[in-house]
């Protein structure tokens, strides 16, 4: 197990997708709040520089497609660990043409491509939690039984749990890893209620890191040659509170990014972007 989790965080490749100017009107959504796509376009093409630029990853851009207004929230579309990559069922039906042009991105990169083809399954990679030792998986309105039980069966060398995801649109809503054996969590209530599950099912203690603000605990963690630990977050602008919180984390790289238009339908960093370690790039 020591060897499956030495690598964890390490990535080479970035999947990310441009946003659709139908994403305003039409994408999926709990807030009744306007988004400038402008403004959402400059904050995604920021995360993108991020990613290739400052941390150095291959980042596959896949452009924007208005019939899928939410099609920029790629995280949903696939589940990628090692050298195999899910291609998932959606929660929502209006989102399940968004994995044709994931698939192909993935077959492109040479990974194992396994299709979740099951009509009773359905499952979001929003819903998602790879600690580098198990899979936690959100039991949502996009996620189901059958949908873990069809990722279990792709990722046989984990463990995989499941979690009830009552108040929230994704697991990852309101937790994420921020670095081995660390669990980011929200304070809420249903938050902290999830995390004891999620401690109750493992074998493993994890360490947690509570922030005040549910969608704030959605980071992304990677741990890159000559960089080190390093940490993508909410700003000081969006959330003062938690941004405090991350402050105080030691000997991380830490990178603030905006995600200011996006939260409004419900995305969150994370949900941004696909991850992965193609082993023979390092």
């Amino acid at each position: 197990m020591a060897a499956l989790m030495a690598g964890f965080g390490l990535y080479t490749h970035a999947i990310v997708r441009g946003i659709p100017a139908s994403l305003a009107k039409e994408a999926l959504r709990t807030s009744e709040a306007e988004v400038d796509v402008d403004k959402a376009r400059g904050e995604h093409d920021a995360y993108v520089e991020v990613l290739k630029t400052r941390l150095g990853l291959d980042v596959v851009e896949l452009p924007a497609d208005e019939s899928f207004p939410d099609c920029v929230f790629v995280e949903d579309a696939a589940v990628v660990c090692g050298d195999t990559a899910l291609i998932t069922r959606p929660g929502a039906e209006s989102r399940r043409g968004e994995t044709e042009a994931m698939k192909r991105a993935l077959k492109a990169l040479n990974l194992n491509v396994v299709e979740m083809t099951d009509e009773n399954a359905t499952l979001d990679g929003g819903d998602v939690l790879f600690t580098g030792r198990e899979f936690f998986v959100g039991l949502s309105s996009r996620t189901n039984q059958r949908g873990a039980e069809i990722l279990a069966d792709a990722f046989k060398d984990y463990a995989v749990s499941t979690v009830p995801v009552l108040a929230s649109l994704h697991l990852k809503s309101f937790c994420s890893m921020g670095g081995p054996g660390l669990i980011v969590i929200g304070s809420s209530e249903p938050a902290q209620k999830a995390l004891k599950i999620m401690q109750q099912m493992s074998d493993h203690c994890y360490d947690k890191l509570t922030v005040p603000d549910d969608i704030a605990a959605n980071c992304i963690y990677m741990n890159l040659p000559n960089k080190g630990h390093v940490l993508l977050h909410c700003t000081a602008e969006e959330f003062p509170e938690s941004f405090k919180v991350f402050e105080k984390l030691k000997d991380y790289t830490l990178i603030p990014v905006s995600n200011m238009e996006k939260v409004k339908v419900d995305g969150a960093l994370t949900c941004c972007s696909i991850l992965i370690n193609k082993k023979g790039s390092i």
